[in-house]
């Protein structure tokens, strides 16, 4: 009997291969051959799937995002109170930040790609529609908080939004390099919803 390829998690295998190598090694070791090797398939299998560098990248990119939208929906249905805005807000922008390790490899991950998509336009264009996605969910918590009472009418909430999440970007790259404890980070997330939430 032929082998059955399951060809997702196939391609998922190559993906991880790619974060692993940019993560402790950075994007100047990913080639289609180190990836072959990490993720422990032939040249060839690798070639199947994807023709260059490039192509290989930008799907090991979108993979994980989608891996980490995954885990942000995770967080939330494990949540004490899921239908509290707060909750929500707290669960979704803690979880870029590199808080213990499997967090500090994401985040290098992620950052690598940040840095990458500078000059890399189709990159680019993906991970800002990763950050509007990201900004809408925040930005609609928000507003049910407002709705509810929790936070005041006068706050614009598309500012507040992009103001959180670029406050757990910022600490991202910080905690990475070991300017500041992951301590520090979360006291000022939750001094900052502190200042929003007023109920």
């Amino acid at each position: 009997m032929p082998k059955i390829v399951d060809h997702e998690q196939r391609r998922t295998q190559i993906a991880e291969a790619v974060w692993a190598i940019v993560a402790f090694r950075g994007f100047e070791a990913v080639t289609l051959r180190s990836v072959a090797a990490e993720a422990g398939v032939s040249m060839g299998t690798v070639q199947h799937y994807f023709t260059n560098k490039e192509e290989m990248i930008y799907f090991a990119c979108t993979q994980f995002v989608e891996q980490a939208s995954s885990d942000a929906e995770s967080l939330m249905e494990q949540s004490n109170d899921p239908n509290a805005p707060r909750t929500i807000i707290r669960a979704i922008i803690q979880q870029p930040m590199p808080l213990n390790e499997e967090q500090r490899i994401g985040s290098a991950v992620w950052l690598a790609f940040v840095s990458r998509a500078a000059v890399d336009d189709q990159l680019g264009e993906f991970i800002r529609e990763a950050w509007n996605g990201l900004h809408r969910v925040v930005s609609a918590q928000l507003r049910t908080a407002q709705e509810a009472g929790q936070v005041p009418a006068t706050i614009d909430t598309a500012i507040e939004a992009a103001s959180l999440i670029a406050l757990v970007d910022g600490f991202a790259s910080h905690l990475l390099v070991g300017q500041h404890t992951a301590e520090m980070a979360i006291k000022a997330v939750d001094d900052r919803l502190e200042q929003l939430f007023t109920d």
